[in-house]
């Protein structure tokens, strides 16, 4: 059983789809669930990470900085099958100790986002492990927590809201790309490619059979997709460590975020308001 604090963000994550308050509002949190190593019992755990591309995501065992290991890497050593809550999604993983090269550098990615992730490593006097959580495909639809798929759209697109919040804030902070940060801003657009490719062929077919008076708001929706998409291409230019313009100090990237940020509000909300109703009908 997770102990008083953690069920307290656990409970708070899944009622708000990811969102929480207090000390980790704002910050990257999933919700991993291993199987005990000697219980077999599955055990819920809150955990920072970091974005690593399209298919996984890393995880720290920093303890806070213990002297030992955490529960749960001992237990996906035992049993490196998972579960990952992201907020909008769950999906099975599989968890992938780093060794060597990889491992040191993906934590001084992670360092140079957040040097308290040193502290942790000098206070544990222990290694501190990175384990890479590989999303597993599964048959069918992704398992969304919504109830409907009104309310499946909304969920996904807060959560994108949340990711490019975050993104902007980083790069507010900093003067410089570091290269975390530009991990985000890619595994952010490939994320945004592959939702707009998912509607563009499996949504909007069915909603234009189904409605076909809504053939003007899918061909607006369509095209706005192809604007985001440009925009996207300029900011993979501008973030991308062997890009062209070559771009030291973060300005053009602020620049493409910043404008990324102000086409997809505008697009999600319109396709909120227009898609959510029809949806509810599905």
């Amino acid at each position: 059983m997770p102990n008083d604090f953690n069920q307290q963000i656990i409970d708070e994550f899944r009622a708000n789809n990811g969102a929480v308050g207090g000390w980790f509002e704002g910050a990257r949190l999933l919700l991993l669930t291993t199987t005990g190593a000697r219980t077999g019992t599955p055990h819920t755990t809150p955990l920072g990470f970091l974005p690593d591309g399209a298919d996984r995501v890393l995880v720290i065992a920093s303890a806070g900085g213990s002297s030992r290991h955490p529960a749960w890497y001992h237990n996906l050593l035992a049993n490196p099958q998972v579960t990952v809550e992201s907020g909008a999604f769950t999906y099975p993983a599989r968890a992938e100790i780093l060794e060597g090269e990889e491992r040191d550098e993906a934590f001084a990615r992670a360092v140079d986002t957040d040097p308290g992730w040193a502290a942790y490593q000098e206070k544990a006097g222990r290694v501190l492990p990175v384990v890479a959580l590989h999303e597993l495909a599964q048959d069918g639809p992704p398992n969304i927590r919504a109830g409907s798929f009104g309310e499946a759209i909304k969920v996904v697109h807060d959560g994108f809201r949340r990711e490019l919040a975050l993104i902007r804030k980083e790069m507010a902070d900093g003067t410089a790309l570091g290269a975390q940060l530009r991990v985000n801003c890619l595994t952010f657009c490939h994320g945004l490619h592959n939702h707009h490719t998912g509607e563009d062929l499996g949504m909007f077919p069915v909603l234009a059979d189904r409605n076909p008076e809504s053939a003007p708001v899918l061909a607006r929706l369509r095209e706005e997709h192809e604007r985001i998409a440009a925009v996207v291409e300029e900011l993979r230019a501008a973030v991308s460590s062997d890009g062209v313009p070559s771009d030291t100090d973060g300005a053009a990237a602020r620049a493409e975020i910043e404008r990324l940020a102000t086409e997809l509000e505008a697009h999600l909300t319109y396709e909120e308001e227009q898609l959510i109703p029809l949806l509810e009908g599905v």
